[in-house]
């Protein structure tokens, strides 16, 4: 296999042609007791709202149900059926973020009926870890106090484990069910790009087509993040071309990690940045700086960015939610969930001397193994492990279309070459100086239109 970077070189800027056709069945009504309680959304009336109740253990083996809030846009005859979007996290809901995506998708809405739903733990019925959800807010990488983490354990308690990406496929299917379809069109941004891959690998005579927005890793979660590392230098050295900056901020920004030991907490930083400005602009002034001992506009970056991006409530991006499920899905440098916990700082401490100046350039070895996501599951308690399928097990054979950002940090486009590997016929969309998002955030139109001609062509 060629290498991740062999692979960009190979594919940037082509768009391949999704081939054959997929035959659609107009959207039914809702199934008779499928979404109980259906009525206009109360904050957005021009919508249905509903309630699907699922079990909160699939087996069976433990008793319970749950919630979940589900929306749909009013048109039942949609001749291309129903659109599920998906939202990132995970810690996400979807139904506050119904009007917003109704007006994204506009142009394919005459087509499709959208449908929308808050993810088990998310939203009103959000997972809730007060301690954490200060420490973190919506940041995947910030780093929390080791009491926070043990309070929100205790919180969740066994019942933890019945939040896995595994559980939100079986979600899936039974709103699949309740809707009436057959099929299923999915599009996912971020962690909803691991759900609609997952979904279309367990139930792959129920998806029409995907477009995965922003796309994360397989497990939905790098531990180590070694995507992001080394992504870095391209991301800050093309924003720098853009705005016309003289220096060279990825070797500013290595000199500044030797001199504070600060990695995580600037990876963090600019992650959270992007949302802001995908220019990154006046990062390179501060990056000189503080690499020349000068950490003052540093500090003051970090404040910023935590108060102006990462403060979340859970309601809104639900920590306790992030925290079960990166835990459960993910496989760790000590292994997984089930792993004792006594072992996983000792294996973590191995795999920090072995990694690489290459894997982790500008930052260090030290960066990748104090990331928030994963020192949260260093100490998770130990639980089963979900069913997952094989890392590289193809998709099926439908259209699908992948976006990113050349901007993006939170979900380099090297992810989206690696994951398109596993599409039968992908087509490939990376938008210029778009960041994390690119359907709800992108300044270029580009990426929007290729969603629109996808989904109706």
């Amino acid at each position: 296999m060629t290498s991740t970077l062999g692979r960009v070189a190979a594919l940037l800027g082509a768009v391949a042609v999704v081939v054959g056709t997929t035959l659609a069945t107009p959207a039914p009504a809702l199934a008779s007791g499928g979404i109980t309680g259906q009525a206009p959304c109360p904050d957005a009336p021009e919508f249905i709202c509903g309630t699907l109740t699922v079990p909160l253990d699939h087996s069976g083996a433990t008793p319970g149900t749950l919630d979940l809030a589900v929306a749909v846009t009013g048109n039942t005859t949609a001749p291309k059926g129903d659109l599920l979007f998906l939202t990132g996290g995970p810690g996400q809901p979807g139904v506050p973020a119904m009007r917003r995506t109704a007006s994204t998708l506009a142009p394919v809405l005459k087509d499709y009926r959208l449908v929308m739903y808050d993810q088990r733990g998310t939203g009103a019925h959000a997972l809730q870890c007060p301690g954490l959800q200060e420490d973190m807010g919506s940041s995947d990488l910030a780093v929390p106090r080791r009491k926070s983490v043990a309070d929100c354990a205790a919180t969740l308690g066994p019942n933890a484990r019945f939040y896995s990406t595994a559980d939100t496929v079986a979600d899936i299917d039974r709103l699949r069910r309740a809707l009436g379809d057959q099929r299923l069109t999915l599009d996912g941004v971020s962690y909803g790009t691991v759900v609609a891959r997952r979904y279309a690998l367990a139930h792959p005579a129920h998806v029409a087509r995907l477009v995965l927005d922003s796309v994360a890793p397989p497990q939905g979660f790098d531990p180590l993040d070694l995507a992001a590392l080394p992504a870095t230098a391209r991301v800050l050295r093309a924003a720098c071309r853009a705005t016309g900056c003289t220096t060279d901020p990825a070797a500013d920004l290595a000199a500044t990690v030797r001199r504070y030991g600060n990695g995580a907490q600037v990876l963090s930083a600019l992650t959270g940045y992007e949302f802001i400005d995908p220019d990154y602009g006046g990062v390179a002034e501060i990056l000189r700086e503080a690499a020349t001992g000068q950490p003052a506009k540093l500090q003051e970056f970090f404040a910023f960015v935590h108060r102006e991006v990462d403060t979340a409530s859970a309601e809104e991006l639900s920590q306790g939610l992030h925290s079960a499920t990166v835990c459960a899905d993910s496989r760790f440098p000590w292994g997984t969930a089930d792993t004792p916990v006594a072992g996983r700082a000792a294996a973590l401490e191995r795999t920090r001397r072995q990694l690489t100046t290459e894997q982790t350039w500008p930052y260090d070895a030290a960066t990748a193994t104090g990331l928030g996501s994963l020192l949260v599951c260093l100490d998770w308690p130990r639980e089963p492990v979900p069913p997952t399928p094989p890392a590289h097990r193809k998709l099926p054979d439908v259209p699908v279309l992948l976006l990113g950002g050349d901007r993006d940090l939170a979900t380099p486009y090297e992810l989206l070459y690696q994951q398109a590997e596993s599409a039968h016929h992908p087509q490939i969309v990376i938008v210029p100086g778009a960041a994390h998002s690119v359907q709800n955030r992108a300044a270029d139109p580009a990426g929007r239109q290729a969603v629109y001609d996808f989904l109706l062509t």
